[in-house]
């Protein structure tokens, strides 16, 4: 009798075991199974302009990837403050690289010209050049969009000739830029910063539409704008359509705003969510067949210096904001602007942020650093929803990009 019980007793607690290793490991495999990106990308930014290749792991970090010259020169805008160099934010814009398909786009914007590569289907972080970096008819290309429905690529300038111009593309390249739609800043080459600048070009979210903001000057009284160019479709030789964007955008400047930068297109609606360096971020809502916007949103950020940057996420259905000068990532509602949460990461050195994108449930932010602080990529968890973004990793670039690097994509 004594032995059955003895026996029962270590059944039980062998089953008891067993029932918290099931746990244990039903909660590796629950984080085994986020959803990640395949790679992030950034460009160097410097004289021999490269892109920094990173693989994702399982769990969202990074690890060391790949260096691939694009063809191109990187350059400095001048920062207007200090008459010197930027950096960091040396093109201040958003967006100076871009995926479409397999191919990644890359501004070029010391050699005025855009590049682009194709990204290995068994390798995310191997790159090939293709063709020859196409030339831009403006001089410091900042910003790139790219629609793999229309195959096109269109890149924002913003130097003494700064403008809007596209090109197709195909597995054999670049095809040539269009005619400059010029947009009249009365910059020099490299321009200076960081208003009275072109921001960030973006696509709609059917494609049909190429968005570029473009920042005001509040100092002497000179208000941004939000430019709108339709893509047309025209029947090709093979009864095929090509792409092309029409040769003149519309322009308005959404009332209550002033310094437009880094925008989204918010999934599911025709509003954009864009970041205004003047006061933080608004809502707009955009009327598809005008062209006109307004405001149904605004969210002034108490303590920023320069809110420029901003990430949608799915998995959280918020956008992710940063600033270059405060090392913090606020995320805010895609209805209102209103701030959820804000998650401070002064902790890890950083001077401020710029570039960021989300994939799956991670955030991927970066910071360029300055001369005591190397460049690196904070990566943030998003998996817990709303208002729980937490900081896993800060993968530092060491020596494979510094102050310049500008730009971030992610192949999902």
């Amino acid at each position: 009798m004594k032995a059955n019980v003895i026996s029962i007793l270590i059944l039980a607690n062998g089953i008891s075991g067993h029932v918290i290793n099931k746990n244990a490991a039903s909660q590796q495999s629950n984080d085994a199974c986020k959803a990640t990106g395949k790679a992030v990308y950034l460009i160097t930014n410097d004289a021999e302009n490269s892109i920094v290749a990173l693989p994702i792991q399982a769990d969202g970090t990074l690890a060391q990837g790949t260096v691939t010259p694009v063809g191109g020169k990187g350059a400095n805008s001048i920062d207007g403050a200090t008459n010197q160099p930027a950096g960091p934010d040396a093109l201040v814009s958003q967006s100076a690289l871009t995926i479409a398909g397999n191919h990644i786009f890359a501004v070029n914007a010391g050699s005025n010209s855009l590049s682009m590569l194709t990204i290995s289907q068994r390798d995310p972080t191997k790159l090939a050049l293709v063709g020859k970096p196409a030339p831009v008819p403006a001089e410091f290309p900042t910003t790139v969009a790219a629609s793999a429905k229309n195959k096109l690529a269109c890149v924002g300038a913003t130097g003494k000739v700064a403008g809007i111009t596209c090109a197709s593309f195909s597995g054999k390249g670049l095809g040539a830029m269009d005619t400059l739609r010029s947009i009249d800043l009365g910059q020099s080459t490299p321009p200076v910063g960081p208003t009275n600048t072109v921001s960030h070009a973006f696509f709609s979210e059917d494609e049909s539409t190429l968005f570029t903001m473009v920042k005001g000057d509040p100092a002497v009284n000179k208000t941004g704008f939000m430019s709108t160019l339709s893509i047309q479709q025209t029947k090709g030789c093979n009864g095929g359509s090509i792409a092309s964007a029409a040769p003149q955008d519309d322009r308005v400047s959404p009332a209550g705003t002033a310094v437009l930068f880094g925008s989204q297109v918010i999934p599911g609606t025709s509003n954009i969510f864009a970041t205004d360096a003047s006061f933080g971020a608004a809502v707009l809502s955009v009327d598809q067949k005008t062209g006109q916007a307004s405001v149904v949103g605004k969210q002034a950020i108490s303590d920023q210096k320069a809110t420029c940057w901003a990430a949608f996420s799915k998995a959280t259905d918020s956008v992710f904001v940063t600033d270059v000068a405060v090392p913090h990532v606020v995320e805010m509602s895609t209805k209102d602007a209103s701030i959820i949460s804000t998650t401070d990461l002064s902790s890890g050195g950083d001077p401020g942020f710029i570039d960021l994108k989300a994939a799956g449930s991670f955030l991927y932010v970066l910071s360029p650093g300055n001369q005591t602080s190397n460049a690196a990529i904070v990566v943030m968890d998003l998996s817990g929803g709303q208002g729980q973004a937490k900081a896993i990793q800060r993968f530092d670039l060491g020596n494979q990009a510094g102050k310049n690097a500008q730009g971030i994509a992610v192949l999902e």
